[in-house]
């Protein structure tokens, strides 16, 4: 193995904060150029060699291959999650109902799943780059055959491929006329800078959603959501363990209970979205996680802090789904907007992680995590810019209620793409993911109580 300190794996677990980060600021017009199906299958295919990396690269004994294969994934999942949570917004407006939170419900318990599978492979000590290898064939041969089923709004149909096609080749030849001087480039210009000033219309265009006050909001609302969240994954159980002295195996059962929470408010929140709207929504859930948050920081026993986590789980769970909705409201413009949004969760994992590391060695992980309670305030005060848009121009879009063909989507249909889309969130995304990183604590642990048993040998 590698022998990589808690420290070094956060430092190398860094690499996919950047590389989504980067992904996610090209991911929507990447999927408007090209369209879901074909960004679809060449993520899940450059995810497949990504996670064969990062099982190869312990195996080896390269941490450089470790790191690529990081990086790699964190590109790969990024420009996944764009179409999938289009796809999932899509989903919603054919039903007709609140139905996001519960796609994001399977990927806590796809979460959940990874951590045991991680944690078994351990137990019956499988290499890691044979769980690895199998795990992402499984993943890949899951996605190629779901995606048929669960790409409807971003797909382009065939005359719509021709067409750009098609008009790509006329925009080479005219370039290549006037580098060559065929033909002369407009007055004042040289072909070079016909050139140029083509892309940077192109990229201003494609970045146009970055301009849209209502997106940044919303992009806030959903980094202090992803703050909320990401924190508790990676300091909730160390906190518990060190303010109150605890087992790591208490410290474990109130992080479960933490994403337990969350799991429930997901699957059963979706009625109050309905119901209420999703601004009262919002609101009423920054209001319960402040309070939990405030619980569990400064709660005088280990019991009363439980209950905080498990009120900071119900009021996490449903802002990010909120978000990814009201970013998708227009079907032409969702998959842009959806990835600006998602670019500030990329920033938030990539920000949080050394801030609340260097604040919790001053003051404490628990009192820490309370200074959470600051970015959800402002979620709080940035939740009316995520009632629901009327789109401004849905004619002829393709996130209306038909399929490409002109032809209504059966109810059957509407459930499998359901279905599938929720499997492929669950599985797709985190049984590796947390495999891996169960595979390499628990392999520290081995290797810690090893050097022990020697020194009293």
């Amino acid at each position: 193995m590698l022998g990589l300190t808690t420290a070094d794996l956060g430092a190398v677990m860094l690499a996919g904060a950047v590389g989504s980060l980067v992904m996610v600021t090209f991911a929507g017009s990447i999927v408007l150029r090209f369209g879901g199906t074909p960004v679809y299958v060449f993520a899940a295919s450059s995810s497949f060699l990504a996670l064969a990396l990062e099982g190869i690269g312990p195996a080896v004994g390269h941490t450089w291959v470790l790191v690529v294969g990081i990086f790699l994934n964190g590109m790969s999942i990024a420009l996944l999650n764009v179409v999938q949570n289009v796809e999932t917004a899509s989903v919603e407006r054919r039903m007709g109902r609140a139905i996001v939170p519960q796609f994001h419900a399977a990927f806590s318990i796809g979460a959940v799943l990874g951590s045991l599978i991680g944690a078994g492979s351990s137990a019956l000590e499988v290499p890691v780059v044979v769980q690895f290898l199998v795990m992402t064939t499984l993943t890949l041969v899951w996605r190629l055959v779901s995606v048929r089923y669960i790409i409807h709004d971003t797909h382009l149909a065939g005359e719509v491929r021709w067409e750009r096609a098609s008009t790509a080749r006329v925009r080479r030849v005219q370039k290549a006329e006037i580098r060559g001087g065929v033909v002369q480039a407009a007055p004042g210009t040289t072909g070079a800078r016909a050139v140029v000033r083509a892309r940077r219309a192109s990229l201003a265009s494609a970045l146009g959603a970055w301009r849209e006050p209502r997106t940044l909001f919303i992009g806030v609302v959903i980094l202090a959501a992803s703050l909320s969240e990401g924190s508790a994954n990676n300091w909730l159980a160390i906190s518990v363990v060190d303010g109150f002295a605890a087992s790591e195996s208490t410290g474990a059962l109130v992080f479960g209970a933490f994403v337990t929470a969350m799991t429930v408010v997901r699957i059963f929140g979706t009625r109050l979205i309905d119901r209420y709207g999703r601004v009262l929504v919002l609101r009423a859930s920054g209001v319960v996680s402040m309070v939990g948050l405030l619980l569990f920081g400064f709660g005088p026993t280990l019991a009363v802090s439980a209950v905080g986590v498990v009120l900071w789980g119900f009021g996490a769970a449903l802002a990010v789904p909120v978000g990814i909705a009201a970013a998708s409201d227009d079907p032409l413009k969702a998959a842009a907007r959806v990835s600006v949004v998602s670019a500030f969760a990329s920033m938030s994992s990539l920000v949080a992680p050394p801030v609340v590391g260097l604040l919790a060695e001053s003051i404490g992980a628990r009192q820490t995590l309370t200074g959470i309670t600051v970015f959800v305030v402002l979620s709080i005060l940035l939740s009316k810019h995520v009632a629901r848009l009327v789109p401004e121009d849905t004619t002829g879009a393709q996130g209306d209620s038909t399929r490409v063909d002109g032809s209504a989507p059966t109810d059957d249909e509407r459930r499998t793409e359901t279905t599938t889309l929720g499997m492929e969130m669950a599985v797709a995304e985190n049984m590796v993911a947390d495999a891996f990183a169960v595979e390499v604590l628990m392999d520290e642990d081995d290797d810690v109580a090893r050097a022990e048993a020697r020194s009293r040998g």
